[in-house]
């Protein structure tokens, strides 16, 4: 059964944000930030489990959910973001330090707050996260694979999908249908409630389609595959272009950091088929120049590279994989997942 949990709405200085809430004020904090194509509903099991020990806060991001319609600049990368939640702290009038989890494209924004306001993070649980170079395009050590940051932003976003998200599709028969795309987010064989995926579809057909919102803009360049990220929307907020979050190893005080990740992921993976660069080798894009020029995108690789030199530079970083899961533990196995980030705030 989906527990029921009211939406609540605040107005920021810088935008009206939707957000969901539940537990004691005297509890610890423990704020849930959403990835792409999604929204905090989630979270809802999520949320229901946890707020028995934390005072849960799950807003919905800047063009998704119900928080107000504002377009995204590319160009601040994920600082937008990261800025509309400090706003969102401010108007709370929090005074604790949060323990801040996020999920895909979300783990991406609380690192990000982590650079902008490392003084008030209590810890990153990082859920299946962005790659600290942004999605596609880099090698290992972040660097672009060319000049133009070909194969990243809104321009490598199937257009059969943004489609289906802007008519709201729901077939069975269209394979970009939103519920088609939405079975890729969990590992082969699991199994979701019907109830639930007519919940987080309607969510995911909520965020803002266009060149402001998703996928974004993009521009012609010489490059393979010829196409190079624009300055607007969510996608080129993603690309390497715009987003560069290695940066945390460097913080004078590091939080506390847990990777969480499941191991039949298929959004974020060192062999994922959303990569240019992987799609191109396996010879679903023509013209792919090699790995020389462009090697697909190791993001798991990527990703625990930089957070052995979080550790080594004096951080604390522990991994935890969910091996019969996908790209959503927390609706895979909430019990156990729920578990893992109690245990590892307290």
């Amino acid at each position: 059964m989906i527990p029921r949990l009211e939406p609540k709405e605040i107005k920021t200085r810088r935008l009206t944000v939707s957000y969901l809430e539940k537990g004691e004020e005297h509890d610890k904090l423990l704020v849930l930030i959403h990835g792409n194509t999604s929204s905090n509903v989630f979270y809802l099991d999520t949320i229901e489990r946890l707020s028995a020990e934390f005072h849960v806060l799950a807003p919905d991001l800047r063009g998704y959910g119900f928080t107000e319609r504002l377009p995204i600049d590319a160009t601040q990368g994920l600082r937008g973001w990261s800025e509309d939640l400090h706003a969102f702290f401010e108007a709370l009038s929090l005074t604790k330090k949060p323990h801040l989890l996020g999920w895909s494209m979300g783990g991406g924004v609380i690192v990000q707050y982590a650079l902008d306001h490392a003084d008030n993070v209590a810890s990153l649980i990082l859920v299946n996260p962005l790659p600290p170079y942004g999605y596609s395009g880099t090698r290992e050590d972040g660097t672009p694979n060319n000049p133009s940051y070909s194969g990243t932003g809104g321009g490598t976003v199937n257009v059969n999908f943004v489609k289906a998200l802007a008519e709201k599709d729901i077939s069975a028969e269209n394979p970009f249908s939103v519920p088609n795309v939405l079975k890729n987010y969990f590992a082969p064989g699991f199994v979701l409630e019907q109830e639930w995926i007519d919940l987080f579809v309607d969510s995911m057909t909520r965020m803002g389609i266009g060149e402001d919102y998703y996928p974004g803009d993009f521009l012609p360049c010489a490059e393979w595959p010829h196409m190079a990220p624009g300055t607007r929307g969510i996608g080129n907020a993603m690309s390497r272009k715009y987003v560069d979050l290695s940066g945390i190893v460097n913080l004078p005080e590091k939080p506390p950091l847990l990777w969480i990740r499941g191991a039949k992921d298929a959004i974020v993976s060192d062999t994922c088929l959303l990569d240019i660069g992987y799609l191109g080798k396996l010879g679903y894009v023509p013209g792919w120049p090699g790995d020389e020029v462009y090697p697909p995108h190791a993001m798991i690789a990527q990703s625990r590279r930089v957070f052995e030199e979080y550790r080594r530079n004096g951080g604390v970083s522990e991994e935890y994989v969910f091996e019969n899961a996908g790209h959503g533990p927390m609706v895979e196995a909430p019990q156990e997942f729920c578990d893992v980030v109690s245990s590892f705030i307290r």
